[in-house]
């Protein structure tokens, strides 16, 4: 393949476009790879098509080298499927819906479990069917309420989902298996540092989950890892360590004491403190019970229902880890004190929830037998001694609170809990029989009774990872691609007109009938600095230069990544690149 600069529909721009937050955004813009169509809509150019596409053949060997069979369902879906589902309504403002003009409703699809599903229950009907893996590459939409950060969050994108479907657990988690393993060829083959770690499953349900998040600072997941083992998390899934309970009736009598001004944990502290509250003059943040009212709205639900969550003073709320524990529903922070006097704005506490039937869960740290500092539902008042399992019963508990750097892990122990950032390119969930229950998929198993499959499902967000990719591989001077998915192998660069331009284009021939891609800059309207600065922004591993030196049988050989220049012969330079190229690109099916 060889490409003229000169007939390529390619502009690149100097100054990073004023709606570009992040690296990604802002390289594949000004480097002409993609642009804007549409808030959260991007055109791919020709470059960013044959990345695309490099990236989109990565994934796809990779699934077919496990077996799974590859199909294309429609994007366009009829609603039927997904109210069996309950996730027309699950999905809530996320998806798109339309009516055609027969008045039938039907949405853009986010996601094909259920397409999946009815698949196959129309064309298996035996055991020996099983186990079976499909898998597509296809567009998607999700509704974003706040589109950004380019290719990373948008309206439309395209994803690699798979489905596997297997007749007990055992195959379900061998089918996991193979799915983690080739997610990890996949990223190693794209140049990404991508770490796994355990997630929730959200709205696509299911018993297990694992995401795959690639390292970069404007990612959008919060995770963690240990500093003493392996173990890594999202947020959201990390488990708090609970304490012993203990006996609830060892602790003095609940004590209710005049704390005026004190609507904050640290001013309630301080006056604790001041005044020697329960004979103490220690107290700090983590010996307070903080209750934090939520509204609550599940999908399809008129109204939203109040939630209180009781943690450590010493923490916050973490509206994401709570909407995760409480998939599908969406959780707002509540506001109409008004309509609820009995809710005491700044000394609310526990001991009255029950009474008024408001749902009070509370952090695993919240045992029975704890004892804590907390407000006494009085404006100006808080109690001491006010002990879980006696003076207040929790309706349960919840993962709520803020994740922090320093906490201990939850799986060894030993170390401690580092934050780091990273961007969500792939998930994989144990779904179970969540779907085939949904539409009674039934075959007739090895014993002659009917056997309901089981299923997982695996996605990799397909242009989500040139994004990611370009976050990783970058510097101050343009995007550095690694050889694997670069929309060329070589760049050549004509640094004069006349005997240059003419050796450009021989060598690009020669180059592009050897099989390998190649983008030639033969405009005669630009300086060379122009040529070497758009060379660079535009990022491909390998650019040869044929300056003055082509008079001596000599051109320029630039490494894109480490900086290096060399001088080579053109005589022989067509086998040099060949194999530099092919070396460079290991695995390559």
């Amino acid at each position: 393949m060889l490409l003229r600069t000169s007939t390529l529909l390619l502009r690149t721009l100097r100054e990073d476009p004023a709606d570009a937050e992040v690296p990604s955004h802002q390289l594949l813009l000004r480097a002409g790879y993609v642009r804007r169509a549409a808030p959260g809509g991007y055109t791919w150019l020709p470059l960013g098509k044959l990345v695309l596409d490099r990236v989109t053949e990565i994934v796809r060997a990779e699934m077919l080298a496990i077996g799974d069979q590859e199909v294309h369902f429609p994007a366009l879906l009829p609603a039927e499927p997904y109210r069996t589902s309950g996730r027309w309504t699950e999905y809530g403002d996320d998806i798109f819906t339309l009516a055609d003009r027969r008045g039938a409703e039907h949405l853009l699809a986010p996601t094909h479990e259920e397409m999946a599903a009815l698949l196959v229950k129309d064309l298996f009907t035996s055991y020996r069917d099983f186990p079976v893996t499909l898998f597509q590459v296809q567009t998607k939409f999700r509704d974003e309420a706040r589109p950004r950060a380019g290719l990373l969050r948008g309206r439309e994108f395209l994803m690699k989902d798979a489905y596997s479907f297997d007749l007990d657990e055992a195959g379900l988690q061998r089918a996991y298996d193979r799915h983690r393993a080739a997610y990890q060829t996949v990223f190693a083959r794209l140049g990404l540092d991508v770490t796994v770690v355990r997630a929730m499953s959200g709205a696509m349900g299911g018993s297990a989950s694992e995401e795959f998040l690639a390292a970069a600072a404007v990612g959008e997941d919060t995770y963690v890892g240990c500093t003493a083992c392996d173990y890594a998390a999202n947020t959201e899934a990390v488990v708090t360590h609970a304490p012993a309970a203990g006996d609830p009736h060892t602790h003095p009598a609940l004590a209710v004491h005049d704390t005026p001004e004190t609507p904050t944990i640290a001013s309630l502290v301080e006056l604790a403190n001041d005044r020697a509250l329960a004979g103490r003059a220690d107290w700090t943040a983590a010996d307070t019970l903080k209750n934090v009212v939520l509204t609550v709205r599940r999908p399809g639900a008129d109204q939203a229902e109040l939630l209180v969550i009781g943690l450590p003073g010493d923490r916050e709320v973490d509206l994401k880890r709570v909407e995760a524990a409480l998939a599908p529903a969406t959780v707002a922070v509540f506001d109409d004190w008004p309509a609820h006097p009995e809710l005491v704005r700044g000394y609310l506490g526990p001991q009255i929830l029950a009474k008024h039937a408001v749902r009070y869960l509370v952090d695993p740290r919240v045992v029975p037998g704890t004892s804590w500092l907390t407000g006494a539902n009085e404006p100006g008042r808080h109690a001491t001694d006010v002990v879980c399992g006696r003076d207040f019963t929790p309706d349960g508990t919840i993962e709520a609170a803020e994740v922090r750097a320093g906490d201990p892990c939850p799986a060894c122990g030993a170390g401690e809990l580092t934050m780091r950032r990273g961007i969500e390119v792939g998930h994989i969930f144990q779904l179970g029989r969540r779907y085939t229950d949904a539409f009674a998929v039934d075959v007739l198993g090895p014993a002659g009774r009917p056997v309901r499959p089981t299923m997982g499902c695996y996605g990799i967000g397909v242009s989500r990872l040139v994004a990611s990719i370009a976050e990783q591989h970058h510097d101050d001077r343009g995007l550095v691609w690694p050889a694997a998915v670069a929309p060329c192998d070589v760049h050549l660069i004509a640094a004069g007109k006349g005997p240059q331009l003419d050796a450009a284009l021989d060598l690009g021939g020669r180059l592009a009938a050897a099989g390998l891609r190649v983008l030639v800059d033969d405009r005669t309207h630009v300086s060379a600095g122009v040529k070497f600065t758009d060379a660079e922004l535009i990022g491909i591993p390998l650019a040869v230069v044929v300056g003055r030196r082509l008079t001596d049988g000599y051109v320029e050989l630039r490494d894109r990544a480490s900086g290096e220049r060399v001088e080579l012969p053109l005589a022989g330079l067509v086998e040099r690149l060949l194999d530099e190229v092919t070396g460079a690109r290991p695995g390559r099916v």
